[in-house]
């Protein structure tokens, strides 16, 4: 993909969907895939971290005005730089926070997509981590009421979303402090642990407090922390994008570089519950899932997307193995006359071709349904 296309947009109805171009590109890609989703405020300058991942200095829209940029959640697949055989497919999600929506839910479910499709989520954020950035992620607190595991009739305990959550980063940009706790220099994870400290006590006010800060803490044990300077001269900060290198601060280039490379070599293939490894059409079944649920009013729940998933793939798997020994046994035709022993031998030869690439492919087939 030499740019960015919409993933998933809202319709005139009000609701999300999937764009089936975007689809199309998914169902290509038969790689493993990192997915990296970014989140945060509106107009924070997410989008120009997600090109630098992407490695081009454009690609994903940044607006030089007030208004939210991107809408939805824009896709970028692109050939993993360090991992072979691998694809790192990029979501720009649309800026939270923005006034104009109107409808205070579609944030929550952009966020929750977010968290659903990607292996590392970045929360981009400006100025420092204080008790007011933290009070904007109260989509952290309600995601268990957006997601669900298993079946709405099943308890689940809040470790079981772990297993499914993503790694997260946070991005802080514009960052000015000294990173300097009770007079003793410190690092950047040292300081994002010191933000969600939480205090003790048992008052309304300390438990609206703490409430986030145990969620980021609780569904998010992977943590790691990145602090931006400014880029550049006020001014020029809108036209990030087309700045010669010369003019953009040597201290955010070098936190941009320490970024990028912590994302290529620590973020992770997406990976099911059971370990299935999410390939690039894979992703796809879950996208389309997940946002014909929404869509509908309901709250996903993961372990109904796999076993949905599984049937569309058993289902494909199957029709490929068919085709394998059909097509060997259509060959084996043209050699008639045979001896009857020649013909059971190709027989069991084909239907073992046929059955490995079945198994190839198949996912949680583990009951022999699709082999009978």
């Amino acid at each position: 993909m030499d740019k960015p296309v919409c993933l998933i947009d809202m319709a005139s109805d009000g609701k999300l969907c999937v764009q089936g171009s975007a689809l199309q590109v998914l169902e290509q890609i038969q790689q493993p895939v990192v997915v990296v989703a970014v989140v945060g405020l509106y107009r924070t300058g997410k989008s120009y971290l997600m090109n630098r991942l992407a490695g081009k200095q454009t690609g994903f829209a940044l607006g030089s005005t007030i208004e939210s940029k991107t809408k939805g959640i824009w896709m970028w697949c692109v050939p993993h730089p360090t991992k072979a055989k691998t694809t790192l497919v990029l979501l720009d999600t649309e800026g939270l926070g923005d006034v104009d929506k109107g409808d205070s839910k579609h944030d929550t479910r952009i966020f929750s997509l977010a968290v659903l499709l990607s292996s590392t989520l970045v929360l981009n954020s400006r100025g420092t981590i204080d008790n007011r950035a933290i009070e904007e992620l109260q989509y952290v607190t309600e995601l268990t009421e957006y997601i669900k595991i298993k079946s709405p009739d099943e308890a689940v305990d809040d470790a079981e979303f772990v297993k499914f959550f993503p790694s997260f980063i946070w991005a802080v940009r514009d960052f000015t402090l000294q990173l300097n706790i009770d007079g003793k220099d410190a690092t950047e994870d040292e300081y994002l642990e010191f933000a969600l400290k939480l205090k003790l006590g048992n008052s309304s006010q300390v438990n609206n407090y703490n409430l986030p800060r145990e969620c980021i803490r609780k569904y998010f044990p992977s943590r790691k922390c990145f602090t931006f300077p400014f880029p550049t001269n006020p001014d020029n900060v809108s036209y990030l994008e087309t700045l010669d290198p010369a003019e953009i601060s040597k201290r955010f280039l070098e936190v941009t570089g320490r970024f990028c490379q912590f994302i290529f070599d620590q973020s992770q293939v997406k990976n099911l519950k059971d370990g299935h490894t999410v390939t690039g059409r894979v992703l796809g079944h879950l996208v389309k899932t997940y946002v014909d649920t929404i869509a509908s009013g309901a709250v996903p729940c993961l372990e109904n997307a796999v076993i949905s998933m599984a049937l569309i793939e058993n289902e494909a798997a199957f029709q490929e193995g068919l085709e394998v020994y059909q097509s060997g046994m259509e060959k084996l035709k043209k050699s008639f006359p045979l001896e009857l022993n020649e013909i059971t031998s190709e027989h069991q030869c084909f239907s073992l071709m046929a059955t490995q690439t079945f198994m190839k492919r198949s996912f949680r087939d583990s009951d022999g349904k699709k082999l009978e």
